[in-house]
């Protein structure tokens, strides 16, 4: 067969633009003479509104979506349910009626160290915690909470106000695990004098659990408070005679220092956040 007689009978729009013809897959595919028309640039000062909903700090971005096509969330008094519906950081965002604000919210997790005192400036010029996390976000993030100038371990930061009012709240009665160094061995009776609740100058304070530590010293104790009061790990021992020689906060709020060597910190998993908002 010649090369003519391979080509007759072929249609000159296969061999045209606008017609179809097989590729190398066997698939068939479109020509067209028409230019290719520019991808349309994004604007920077928009963004996607399953976005402004996680960063306002009321769920995951795929969350979002759902309460978004359940129709929670309205743009300038209007329901949006449209999935990759953009929004300016200017326009009125609304979650359930409830104001969003588009600051994206971090969440920072220190193992704090001896020595640092939890406050954001300090006048006599003593080394702060916000020192070991200034590297950490460029939002202005805040303590929640406090640890006293010789405790150590775990002190979250953020810039989430609402969820830094529900984990100080007493009421909440978020979990706060501390290991206690004594200076002597605490007795058995002491100990159950702890776990019926005491009565400190300021008030009644009752402990959610304490025991001793398995495998060490009778001096070394894991305490369970939910209460915020100032010094109030070390004033309940006191009150006993005891001293505090160390004071390290293990648990706070489900959060754990595992992975998290002392003076270090890290930022939270998506998760983590999720289950501190769930806090009831």
């Amino acid at each position: 067969m010649t090369r003519s007689d391979k080509n007759r009978g072929r249609k000159p729009s296969q061999r045209d633009g606008g017609g179809y013809q097989k590729n190398q897959y066997g698939k068939s595919r479109q020509h067209s003479n028409k230019k290719s028309t520019p991808q349309k640039k994004s604007n920077p000062n928009e963004i996607r509104l399953n976005r402004f909903v996680a960063n306002a700090g009321i769920c995951s971005r795929r969350e979002a979506d759902t309460y978004i096509a359940a129709g929670n969330v309205s743009v300038n008094g209007k329901v949006i349910t449209e999935m990759g519906y953009k929004v300016k950081l200017t326009d009125d965002v609304r979650f359930d009626g409830r104001k969003l604000n588009p600051e994206k919210k971090e969440y920072i997790l220190l193992n704090k160290p001896k020595n640092f005192i939890t406050t954001t400036s300090d006048e006599k010029g003593r080394r702060t915690v916000m020192e070991l996390v200034s590297n950490a976000s460029n939002a202005r993030l805040l303590p929640v909470g406090r640890l006293d100038r010789n405790t150590t371990g775990l002190l979250l930061f953020t810039n989430d106000g609402d969820l830094t009012k529900k984990l100080t709240h007493p009421k909440h009665g978020v979990r706060k695990i501390y290991h206690v160094f004594l200076d002597k061995n605490l007795s058995l009776g002491d100990l159950h004098k702890i776990e019926d609740g005491l009565k400190l100058e300021d008030g009644p304070v009752e402990v959610d659990s304490v025991s001793f530590i398995q495998g060490a010293p009778k001096r070394e104790v894991g305490i369970e408070i939910h209460s915020g009061r100032n010094r109030i790990v070390r004033r309940i021992f006191e009150h006993l005679g005891y001293q505090v020689t160390k004071l390290d906060r293990v648990i706070f709020a489900g959060l754990t220092k595992k992975d998290l060597p002392r003076g270090h910190w890290r930022h939270l998993t998506e998760q983590e956040v999720v289950n501190l908002k769930m806090i009831q």
